[in-house]
């Protein structure tokens, strides 16, 4: 049985496969400098206000690019892309829900319990997709939608990277299980306040506070009057309402929908070790095959015609 699924089984390209994780790492690059960008710069925030526009837009390709190649040979199936749209779905659906409660990111649970489900690969996909989809049903798309992306778009990756948990008993491992991906969601909640703080904290406050940017200042200084600013901006109320929110729901939610997604995901897997591959051999031309009818070895060889030579 083992010879017959290895033979119908479609195997993907490895090829795809590297361009497609390296077109991620890429994008993933190009975001980093766009978020980081006040570091190094020496703009003030006159100047990074108006720059903040141009460097959203110059992220928009690499989300293309990202989705693109992101979705290669191994993602082209009807169920996989349908699984990420219904994801992609429910995480906006949920996103939209919360809109206006300050800090509650129930977004992130849908996020880190799929990424963790699926692979580092499609929480990237479904994070970008999420934020995209539901920054076009509410009309909230402006300058923040590609930082939102690519920073959503890393929480759920970053979910699929964790280690695979190691214990005596299945019930153990999913105990543990659990426990860390309520440590990664705390951690993820801070750090995603954090990082979305990079794009507007040039011009957030005026000049000469101890939290304001300064032009040309050293890297050591604005750190550090950044992550005051942090700190009493989001830290201590966003950051930490959305650490709250994400722990409660794993807790509550995270044993019965992992329980679900592999369950999807293991139909999804032998629906495609189950998928026959087409008998045509390559080129469009045809397949000889030895004939298997039961009198096929009693028929007696036709004889020659009369004209034909001996």
């Amino acid at each position: 049985m083992t010879g017959v699924l290895d033979g119908l089984r479609v195997r993907p390209s490895g090829g795809d496969h590297r361009w497609s994780r390296w077109s991620l790492v890429i994008a993933s690059i190009l975001a980093i400098a766009g978020f980081a960008w006040p570091l190094v710069a020496a703009a003030v925030p006159k100047d990074a206000q108006a720059a903040v526009p141009v460097v959203a837009l110059a992220l928009v390709p690499a989300i293309a690019i990202a989705v693109a190649f992101g979705l290669d040979r191994q993602m082209h199936t009807a169920t996989t892309v349908a699984l990420l749209g219904v994801l992609a779905a429910v995480g906006a659906a949920v996103r939209i829900a919360g809109t206006g409660v300050g800090g509650v990111e129930a977004v992130f649970i849908v996020l880190i319990l799929a990424g963790r489900a699926y692979g580092a690969r499609f929480g990237f996909l479904l994070g970008m997709l999420t934020i995209a989809l539901s920054s076009v049903l509410w009309g909230g798309i402006g300058p923040w939608t590609p930082f939102q992306v690519f920073a959503c778009g890393w929480v759920a990756a970053g979910a699929g990277l964790l280690p695979r948990i190691r214990a005596a008993s299945p019930r153990a491992a999913r105990r543990w299980e659990l426990l860390m991906l309520v440590a990664y969601g705390i951690i993820a909640s801070y750090a995603f306040g954090l990082v979305m703080n990079f794009w507007f904290w040039p011009f957030a406050v005026g000049t000469g506070t101890g939290i304001s940017y300064a032009a040309g200042a050293p890297l050591g200084q604005n750190l550090a009057s950044f992550g005051l600013y942090s700190l009493v901006t989001s830290t201590l109320t966003w950051d930490t309402v959305r650490a709250i929110t994400t722990t409660i729901g794993i807790l509550l939610v995270g044993p019965a929908a992992l329980a679900a997604l592999r369950r999807a995901k293991v139909g999804r897997s032998r629906a495609a070790a189950l998928r026959p591959r087409s008998s045509e051999p390559r080129g469009g031309g045809t397949r000889t095959r030895r004939s298997t009818a039961r009198d096929a070895a009693e028929v007696p060889p036709t004889a020659p015609p009369p004209s034909a030579p001996a």
